[in-house]
C-alpha cells in the first residue's frame, strides 16, 4: 500500500508534467507570434514559468523516490515513527498531542509535525514513559511520552 503522500505527491507531479508539456508550448507559442522576443513579458513568464516547472519535476521525482523506500510494513508498531500520534507531557505539566509526518504533509494547525524537525527527531522510536529533551530557541524543554497510537492502530481516514 502506498503512503497518502506519495499519492499526493504523485498527482503534483502529473500535474505539473502536462503542463510541461501541453499548457507551456502553447504559451510559448502565443508568445512567439506576438513579434520580438527581446523585449516580450509573456514570452520571459512562460519560459521562467518553464524553467520552475522543470525544477520541481525533478524535485518530485527525486522526493517520490525516496519516500517510496517506505511502506506501511516498515513502520514499527510500538514506538514513535511516521504517522504516529503522540501525547506528551512538557516539564510544565502541559499535554499536547502531535501526529509525526513527512515535511510535505505538516500542518501545524493541525498538530502535525514533520519528523525531520528537533521534536519530532527527539521523538523518533521513542514508546510511553520515555522523556525527550529538545533544544527550544526559549532554551532546552523536556518532554514525556504519556500515550501513543502508532499509524497501524488508527482508523483510515
Amino acid at each position: 500500500m502506498e503512503l497518502p503522500v506519495i499519492t499526493r505527491l504523485k498527482k503534483e507531479l502529473a500535474e505539473l508534467k502536462h503542463e510541461l508539456t501541453v499548457k507551456l508550448p502553447k504559451e510559448l507559442e502565443a508568445a512567439r507570434a506576438h513579434g520580438d522576443l527581446s523585449e516580450n513579458a509573456e514570452y520571459e513568464a512562460a519560459k521562467a514559468r518553464q524553467d520552475y516547472v522543470r525544477s520541481r519535476i525533478g524535485q518530485l521525482e527525486t522526493r517520490v523516490r525516496e519516500l517510496s523506500m517506505y511502506n506501511i510494513s516498515s513502520i514499527p508498531h510500538d514506538v514513535v515513527a511516521y504517522g504516529s500520534r503522540v501525547t506528551v507531557e512538557d516539564d510544565a505539566g502541559e499535554s499536547i498531542k502531535y501526529e509525526i509526518v513527512f515535511p510535505e504533509e505538516v500542518d501545524a494547525a493541525r498538530g502535525q509535525i514533520s519528523l525531520s524537525s528537533p521534536l519530532g527527531r527527539a521523538l523518533l522510536n521513542k514508546s510511553v514513559g520515555d522523556e525527550v529533551e529538545v533544544q527550544t530557541p526559549s532554551g532546552r524543554r523536556s518532554y514525556q511520552i504519556v500515550d501513543l497510537v502508532t499509524l497501524h492502530d488508527v482508523e483510515p481516514r
